[in-house]
């Protein structure tokens, strides 16, 4: 991965193992602490890719030295752990995208992470649709069905698809909107939790930047209290909240364009854009 980030033109200055300090990995050098890194490097963001049990520790230590942003990979981190570290960042002003995050990354430019893979070219060209998803895969996905239809990507973020997250949805929507490159976002949503909801609430108040949503895995309606691949996705029996069915009608009610197909991305997106 950090070969792969250096080859799409990330500055990645200093890695931090402990009990690895001197070596050099694709010429990055490695530091015991990110203490001594910083010392030296100045980073502005991190990315953490540990064991669960060790990646509280690590989201803690590059907070306590000022990095300001942190791309957690690390997936089945205890929600306790999750929930430390994600109050710990905001006393110390740091931004947690994650964790289970494939990474973000702004075509043409730069990446934190390993969203894309080994060729991101394939998938993720510069263009005017900012992507937010909770599933890694599919933020690939969903690009790549745009760069087929002749639409590129401003930046696309996989957000996490673990039920406690440092970042949601309305996290992420101020930077959206205050970019002059993304003209309309389109969203790919899972049922479980309320991520969504919070988000629907303010669409066409502060947000008014056109939204284009499609919810994956309507069946789990049908299935309630079953988890599906990502944590989050479950249904509670009898509540009706964190349904897909209940997602779909509040981004409606909200004046967004919601697909029935996946397929029908690229369409939706290009009325919005001919809209606006």
């Amino acid at each position: 991965m950090s070969r792969e980030m250096l080859d799409y033109g990330a500055k990645v200055v200093a890695g931090v193992t402990p009990g690895k300090g001197g070596q050099a990995v694709h010429g990055i050098p490695v530091y015991d602490t990110v203490a001594e890194a910083g010392k030296r490097h100045r980073p502005s963001a991190v990315v953490v890719s540990v064991p669960a049990r060790m990646a509280k520790d690590a989201v803690m230590e590059a907070a306590a030295h000022g990095i300001k942003l942190a791309v957690v990979l690390t997936e089945r981190i205890p929600k306790q752990d999750v929930i430390e570290m994600v109050a710990y960042a905001k006393m110390h002003g740091m931004r947690i995208i994650g964790p289970n995050s494939p990474g973000i990354i702004s075509p043409g430019k730069t990446r934190l992470g390993y969203l894309g893979g080994s060729n991101p070219e394939r998938a993720f060209l510069p263009g005017p649709v900012g992507v937010i998803s909770r599933s890694g895969g599919m933020t690939t996905e969903v690009a790549n069905l745009l760069l087929r239809h002749g639409l590129g990507v401003s930046t696309a973020i996989g957000m996490g698809g673990d039920p406690v997250v440092g970042s949601t949805y309305l996290d992420f929507f101020p930077l959206f909107e205050a970019d002059p490159e993304t003209k309309v976002i389109v969203l790919y949503v899972e049922p479980g939790g309320s991520k969504e909801e919070m988000l629907a609430t303010r669409l066409g108040q502060e947000f008014k930047k056109p939204v284009v949503v499609f919810v994956g895995g309507k069946f789990v309606d049908q299935m309630p209290g079953t988890r599906f691949g990502h944590a989050s996705v479950m249904v509670r029996p009898g509540s009706g909240s964190g349904s897909a069915a209940d997602k779909v009608r509040r981004f409606q009610a909200a004046g967004a364009e919601v697909v029935d197909r996946y397929s029908e991305l690229p369409a939706a997106v290009n009325r919005a854009l001919e809209k606006h």
